[in-house]
């Protein structure tokens, strides 16, 4: 094992939910700071939005967020994409009106030691999976289907795509109830091999921490769109 994969193993814990973090007020402000963002990306066929947090929208709820967020993971930097004049994002705004599918945000540099992502939500229905099973090698959407595994041509920011997944974690069939319940979006065959460490209930106010080496997708309980706020720390 590399002394960088040792590094970030050092500093792994359990995903938390931090209740109550943010009152309504701040939660209006967050939803206007993304209305007033310009949009990143409008992928119509997974019918996402995605702004980026640029800096300098709201600099009262930067700090905010820097502060509580150190206040729950200690010192950190961000390892959120960079604007176009090379200055960090604070993370993704993103309003999906489909699950977004099996996979881990393990950054783009392998050289980095990446450690925690919070996820913010802005809207009450929606839930998030976060699997026992890790994975170190970069960001990368797990999936079976052959057309997504032929891309190989991507953008800046994009997760490269594997099925490697399937023969990291062992063949045990997954959970069929937490599948009906939760993952219906899945072929439950892309599944194989893993198990659940928590199933995150959204409720605005609160944030959930994690570990970014943890596979993790959104659930497929959605009541037409749902919003949040995502964002990556390295140490």
């Amino acid at each position: 094992m590399n002394e960088r994969i040792k590094d970030i193993k050092k500093l792994e814990s359990s995903p938390k939910v931090i209740k109550n973090l943010y009152n309504q007020e701040e939660i209006e402000e967050f939803l206007k700071l993304y209305k007033d963002l310009p949009t990143t990306v409008h992928n119509k066929k997974q019918n996402v939005i995605k702004k980026r947090w640029l800096q300098g929208y709201n600099e009262k709820l930067e700090k905010i967020f820097c502060e509580r967020l150190k206040k729950e993971i200690g010192d950190f930097k961000m390892d959120n994409l960079q604007d176009e004049n090379g200055k960090d994002i604070f993370g993704l705004i993103q309003e999906s009106r489909a699950p977004i599918g099996l996979h881990v945000d393990a950054g783009f540099e392998l050289k980095n030691q990446i450690y925690k992502q919070s996820l913010i939500p802005l809207s009450s229905v929606g839930s998030t999976v976060i699997f026992k099973n890790r994975f170190y090698e970069g960001s990368t959407s797990f999936t079976q289907d052959p057309e997504e595994l032929k891309k190989k041509n991507l953008g800046y920011g994009q997760n490269k795509r594997s099925s490697e997944h399937l023969t990291l974690y062992g063949d045990k069939p997954f959970d069929k109830e937490i599948h009906a319940k939760y993952l219906k979006h899945e072929n439950i065959d892309n599944l194989k091999g893993l198990e659940v460490e928590l199933i995150y209930e959204w409720e605005v106010g609160s944030m959930l921490i994690f570990d970014r080496t943890h596979l993790h997708c959104s659930s497929s309980v959605i009541e037409g769109k749902k919003i949040g706020i995502a964002t990556f720390t390295k140490k």
